[in-house]
C-alpha cells in the first residue's frame, strides 16, 4: 500500500505541475490543448499537487 501511495502521489504532483504550467501559459504542450492560458487549470493543478503531497506524506508517515 505504501509503494502504491508513493507512486500515485508522485504522479499527481507531476500532472499537477503540468496543469499549472499549461494554465499559466508557460507550457504549450501539446499545442492544441484547451488548457493553455486558462487560469482555472492552474488552480486545479495546484490542488492536485497538494493531494499528491498529502498522499506522499501519508505514505511516509506509516
Amino acid at each position: 500500500m505504501r509503494i502504491l501511495l508513493l507512486i500515485i502521489g508522485a504522479f499527481a504532483i507531476i500532472i499537477g505541475l503540468l496543469w499549472i504550467g499549461q494554465g499559466t501559459g508557460y507550457v504549450s504542450w501539446p499545442q492544441s490543448s484547451f488548457m493553455i492560458s486558462q487560469i482555472q487549470w492552474a488552480y486545479y493543478g495546484a490542488a492536485l499537487s497538494l493531494v499528491g503531497l498529502l498522499a506522499i506524506a501519508f505514505a511516509r508517515g506509516r
